[in-house]
């Protein structure tokens, strides 16, 4: 086989874009969920971090999201507004911001725990075609 520009840069070769238009798909099934607590997607995926180990710095959340600083700080600052985080700084390094769960922010936890049940139901995955998507994203994720 080989090589054709003019067919390698049709759409429907793309492997981006099936990739980008299905995590825009599922992300808006998390939209209609997320409303009812008062949360974008972004803010909710930091407190999915945030509910599993407490107490991280930014730049922990951020490496564990794949976030940038500029796109965490104005978002961690919409969520203590909320009254469901706190931000410090280290008194260790200043320069480091811990970011810590309010009671409000853990008592959404469990308004929120129904969530991945109700948005994986409305996906056209069996359970074992759901797991080896889950891995091969995260091979890519991790190259």
């Amino acid at each position: 086989m080989t090589y054709d520009p003019a067919e390698a840069l049709k759409l429907d070769n793309q492997l981006c874009f099936p990739l980008y238009a299905a995590a825009r798909r599922v992300t808006g099934l998390y939209t209609p969920h997320l409303k009812e607590l008062g949360l974008t997607y972004t803010q909710y995926i930091v407190l999915l971090v945030l509910w599993e180990r407490d107490g991280l710095s930014l730049g922990e959340i951020g490496d564990r999201l794949s976030l940038d600083s500029g796109t965490l700080t104005p978002l961690c600052k919409k969520l203590e507004t909320a009254g469901l985080i706190e931000r410090r700084r280290s008194e260790r390094d200043e320069r480091s911001v811990r970011i810590t769960l309010t009671d409000a922010g853990r008592a959404l936890k469990e308004r929120a725990a129904e969530i991945p049940l109700k948005v994986g139901s409305c996906l056209p995955l069996a359970p074992d075609e759901a797991v080896t998507l889950y891995a091969l994203l995260q091979k890519i994720m991790n190259a």
